[in-house]
């Protein structure tokens, strides 16, 4: 059975639950629900939307507990940089600093021994969601072109010195995925879309959501959406050769219109790379 990817105008996260065939299996008064979002530096505005995050809340309605989790970073504390989401919390839904866990588990992360919030060893829901984005430099191979909702994972490293990991970034992201016990919800934000080339930079507005329960399958969808090519993508190899999800257009279902925004994509990008 293909997995469906669900791609949806970005007020419509309702639509897109539907489509690939709800969450009640998730949203459950049992199961604490754990949103990792991406945040590096908040300046910038590189992250979901608090529509986006605040419809994936209510979503939850079910749900006891609902972490909203980053980890500190050379750009700062966890918990200033989860400060963009200030009007999404309440009594039911926290911000969550994952470095400041104490009770942590060791997982094993590239050969390397680390330390892991314990969330991820409990009864969970877990829901990556970030933004879609393509930034390339002439020669080199740029990692925001690795993807956003599995890429958004090396937050899970507690300690702020993530960089080291970039050196086999592929094998740390999909090693993430495994010791996190799997995504069970991605959500794609594609309320704008960041593209760099060289120096230059473009934001676009598709205003689009990719939803999916298989989070490389979601991947895959949306990095077509910005113009490469999900089976030459060596984290979603990576995932592949481990079985963990479908990474091949054909083999997904996608429910919804992924080729306009695309188009628009890829004539924006255009423009960028030339002189």
């Amino acid at each position: 059975m293909k997995p469906i990817v669900a791609v949806v105008d970005f007020e419509s996260f309702s639509q897109a639950i539907d489509i690939i065939g709800g969450i009640d299996d998730l949203n459950r008064p049992d199961r604490r629900l754990v949103v990792k979002v991406g945040i590096y530096n908040a300046k910038t505005g590189i992250c979901t939307t608090p529509k986006n995050l605040n419809s994936i809340i209510d979503s939850f309605d079910l749900s006891p507990e609902i972490l909203i989790a980053e980890s500190d970073s050379s750009a700062g504390p966890g918990l200033e940089r989860l400060e963009i989401w200030n009007e999404c919390y309440n009594e039911k839904v926290v911000p969550f600093n994952l470095s400041n866990d104490t009770r942590t588990n060791e997982v094993e992360i590239t050969g390397e021994r680390v330390p892991f919030s314990h969330v991820f060893s409990e009864h969970r829901t877990f829901i990556s969601t970030h933004v879609s984005r393509r930034y390339e430099q002439a020669g080199k191979d740029d990692i925001m072109s690795l993807g956003s909702i599995i890429k958004n994972l090396l937050g899970l490293i507690l300690d702020k010195k993530k960089y080291r990991f970039h050196k086999d970034l592929p094998t740390a992201l999909v090693d993430l995925y495994e010791a996190a016990g799997g995504i069970d919800l991605a959500v794609l934000d594609g309320t704008t879309v960041h593209l760099g080339f060289q120096k230059k930079r473009v934001t676009l507005s598709p205003n689009v959501l990719l939803v999916g329960r298989d989070a490389f399958a979601v991947e895959a969808v949306g990095l077509h959406m910005v113009g490469l090519d999900p089976l030459e993508n060596p984290m979603l190899l990576e995932a592949r050769k481990r079985n963990l999800g479908e990474i091949d257009l054909e083999k997904i279902e996608i429910v919804g219109d992924i080729e306009t925004p695309r188009m628009n994509i890829l004539e924006a990008f255009d423009d960028l790379v030339q002189p």
